[in-house]
């Protein structure tokens, strides 16, 4: 089939992340069209704004989207850009595979879990106000409508992938209305699932949880701040930021994307991971029902990995961003 995406390199390592993705789906034969727009602080530069009206118009009409990292400014600067794209869009579910990768030494082996992140509210709705000097308040939004589609998403998600358990995480010990609220919508969802196993987590308890035996969990479902941190620790428990893939959906539109950030140092120095960048397309892949070219790159990734000499530095192995894309080409 032939396919259309929207493709946006980004920022800082963007480009080299995102081309070497491009390069291996290309030497894969899947028949792909790029639509390059812009994101992030190159759109800032060209368009005035970090997030263009053509960007949004182009992942609508393709309903499919391919992303580079961004840079995202500290305690000042634009507004993020991935949350304003999430926004506009109405990416409501981050899907966040987090699995340990043959032959790959991480923290710990066997790891294979998913986290499920609600998108739109939480702290990250931004609303925040100087209420006198020196005191700000941040609202937290948690709405039912929210609650119970990203139960739904997590609870069908876990069906759809033979998985057996899922975990609602919460701090309803505290937050009792906000927290209370969220697991009321997961309790009522997990009825319409009885073959799956439904457990509620305090959050802190699952970070202890999580770096003492990660493998007893499947899926994960929290709320967009927890689910921010939370993807984050469950990366560094395979290997770090840059293996880890995943995707943003909506009811009409998907974008996937590397978790890592820009990394501005080492931008256009052919020292970046393309790992993560190039599961993230693998799991579009498998959204747009190439199975056959995602497993063959996935083996073609795997084996590269396996070899401490095909590996880049950041994994103890000596090949640059582009040798190590060109490495894996070759064993497709």
């Amino acid at each position: 089939m032939a396919h259309t995406a929207t493709l946006i390199y980004g920022d800082g390592i963007g480009a080299e992340v995102v081309q070497s993705a491009v390069d291996i789906i290309e030497a894969a034969r899947v028949n792909m069209s790029w639509d390059v727009q812009l994101l992030g602080e190159k759109a800032i530069q060209e368009k005035n704004t970090p997030l263009p009206s053509e960007t949004l118009e182009s992942i609508r009409k393709n309903k499919v989207a391919l992303k580079g990292p961004t840079t995202t400014p500290i305690a000042s600067g634009h507004v993020s850009a991935n949350v304003s794209l999430r926004k506009n869009l109405d990416l409501y579910a981050c899907i966040r595979p987090v699995k340990s990768i043959p032959g790959l030494e991480g923290k710990f082996n066997h790891v294979d879990l998913v986290v499920v992140r609600e998108n739109t509210e939480g702290l990250y709705v931004g609303q925040e106000f100087e209420v006198s000097s020196g005191c700000v308040v941040s609202l937290r939004v948690i709405t039912q409508k929210a609650c119970l589609r990203i139960a739904h998403k997590a609870f069908s998600f876990a069906q759809s992938t033979g998985r057996s358990k899922v975990s609602a995480i919460h701090k309803a010990n505290i937050l009792k209305k906000a927290d209370g609220l969220w697991l009321a919508c997961m309790r009522q969802v997990a009825q319409e699932y009885p073959k799956i196993q439904y457990e509620e987590v305090i959050i802190d308890a699952l970070c202890m949880k999580l770096v003492m035996n990660p493998q007893s969990f499947q899926v994960l479902v929290l709320e967009n701040m927890f689910g921010d941190i939370v993807s984050d620790l469950c990366a560094g428990l395979v290997g770090g930021l840059g293996l880890v893939p995943g995707a943003n959906l909506g009811d009409t539109c998907a974008v996937f994307e590397a978790v890592h950030g820009s990394a501005p140092d080492i931008a256009l120095k052919n020292q970046a991971n393309p790992t993560a960048m190039i599961q993230s397309a693998l799991m579009m892949l498998r959204y747009l029902k190439e199975e056959e070219a995602a497993h063959k790159i996935e083996k073609a990734l795997f084996s590269c990995l396996q070899e401490k000499t095909l590996r880049t530095k950041d994994l103890g192995g000596s090949l640059g961003t582009r040798e190590f894309c060109q490495q894996l080409i070759a064993r497709l």
